[in-house]
């Protein structure tokens, strides 16, 4: 940080600490064990003056100045060794910056990989600066969170300087600009800046004006929306554990989605010893080409339907399931992959031509292995239908079209906020199921991709966001040769 500031203007503070989820504990003689959000770290031949600033760092931020005076020896003693350590848990080490007011930090930058660089370096004066095109901001515990997929930290903007540099960093600019434009002192401006470069959420120009981020050609095939939830979703982030209370008071979200309203069909359950000695063998349905979906005009017959159901999505039986070390969860396992058997997907029915079963929407319920109507609106049924068409790139409305949805409380409480990430990976579990069964029968199911925005919610009468529309798939006869 600039040492030498214009008489009257804000003098900012190096902070360091360590992350709200790490715990010390002393070991034999010189060691001391750092249990992290990473894993456990043992670190021997560690100073007495270090093990106490780390002690003071697990407390809140503190300044190495602080530190210096506040331990035996000086700073000589403790810097070199400190500074190794901290670049060892340098994954749980937060970076703070703060205006010399004591009223804490202007902003703090937390790390989200295991072994961050924090390289504080001043921006050459004059040179051009700009948020990255990946970088998103949204409220967060009274502040604002400026986070990256492509950045080492996410930085917590925690005080209106920092925000105020922060929102003035759209477009390419200067520290001298950004100074002038919201009445900020430059000095301070250049700190926060240093650390907003620092943690990965700014870029910096080279000597030519130009970002390297706008020239990536591997970075332009991906939207800041699907590389951030590409990060999200396999990454573990940091966040509240999943509600243990609602697991004791037993409001636990039901294994099957409950149906009250509509007429119920019950489902023809078919001979399982017949298609296990009529079905060809795996090898055979997985070797056979994969065609575009194509649509004809013949009508599927009510047995077709519950027979696919039954092999594709049926409850097969409830009982306990555990995820390791987790407490137990009443569970169901039917012929899909889901992670701890949670089977958050619900299956909807559209009926266009199917003998036996009046059109409308219907709710298949997998544990009765019935079709329940809940939408017996024609126009709302062809406004699905004619979205299926488009996805398929068809001229016909399928004749069934079978919709997905995720009840999000069944998986969330269970697995946090890696929940909708492990939906998707379920829909395609459900969806190559349907798949094979429907050529097993001689019938195809096709995945289509529906632009739907909320109006399959709205024809299904999904209460949403606590249920979800996820995906679509056409059920149909192959087209003759």
């Amino acid at each position: 940080m600039p040492a030498d500031r214009p008489e009257g203007s804000p003098e900012t503070v190096r902070l360091w600490s360590l992350t709200e989820d790490t715990l010390l504990e002393a070991g034999d003689d010189d060691t001391v064990v750092a249990i992290t959000w990473w894993g456990e770290y043992e670190l021997a031949g560690i100073p007495g003056p270090v093990r106490e600033s780390l002690s003071r760092m697990v407390l809140g931020p503190v300044s190495m100045g602080n530190l210096a005076s506040s331990v035996s020896g000086g700073a000589e003693a403790w810097a070199g060794p400190l500074r190794k350590v901290l670049n060892r848990l340098s994954g749980s080490v937060v970076h703070s910056l703060a205006l010399n007011d004591g009223r804490g930090p202007v902003l703090s930058a937390i790390p989200v990989t295991q072994f961050p660089v924090f390289p504080a370096e001043p921006v050459p004066a004059g040179r051009l600066i700009k948020l990255s095109r990946f970088s998103a901001m949204r409220p967060d515990d009274g502040g604002l969170l400026l986070e990256s997929p492509r950045a080492r930290y996410r930085v917590a903007l925690l005080r209106p300087p920092a925000m105020t540099v922060a929102s003035s960093l759209a477009g390419p600019v200067t520290v001298a600009q950004v100074a002038a434009a919201t009445g900020l002192s430059e000095p301070l401006v250049a700190d926060v800046v240093v650390f907003l470069v620092a943690a990965g959420v700014v870029l910096v120009a080279d000597d030519w004006a130009s970002f390297a981020e706008d020239t990536d050609a591997e970075l332009a095939v991906w939207s800041p929306e699907d590389l951030l939830f590409h990060t999200r979703s396999r990454t573990w982030q940091k966040g509240p554990p999943p509600d243990r209370e609602a697991r004791r008071a037993g409001t636990e979200p039901p294994v099957v989605k409950q149906i009250t309203a509509g007429p119920t069909f019950p489902l023809r359950r078919p001979d399982r010893a017949a298609i296990e000695a009529t079905d060809p063998p795996l090898s055979t349905l997985l070797e056979h080409d994969h065609t575009c979906p194509d649509v004809t005009e013949r009508a599927l017959s009510v047995e077709q339907v519950g027979e696919l159901l039954y092999r594709a999505a049926r409850v097969k039986s409830v009982g306990p399931a555990y995820l390791p070390g987790g407490p137990g969860h009443e569970a169901s396992q039917r012929p899909y992959f889901s992670v701890a058997c949670l089977y958050e997907l619900e299956i909807y029915v559209g009926i266009n031509r199917c003998a036996g079963l009046a059109r409308g929407i219907y709710h298949y319920d997998p544990l009765w292995h019935a079709l329940t109507l809940i939408n017996d609106d024609m126009g709302v049924l062809d406004g699905m239908l004619d979205l299926a068409m488009v996805g398929a790139g068809s001229r016909r409305q399928p004749s069934v079209l079978l919709t997905m949805t995720a009840r999000m409380s069944r998986v969330a409480w269970v697995l946090g906020n890696a929940a909708y990430a492990t939906t998707l990976v379920h829909v395609g579990a459900l969806q190559q199921v349907l798949y094979l069964a429907a050529k097993a029968m001689g019938l195809t199911a096709h995945a289509v991709p529906v632009d739907a925005g909320d109006r399959v919610d709205r024809s299904l009468k999904l209460e949403w966001p606590a249920e979800v529309s996820v995906g679509e798939c056409v059920l149909d006869f192959p087209v003759a040769p």
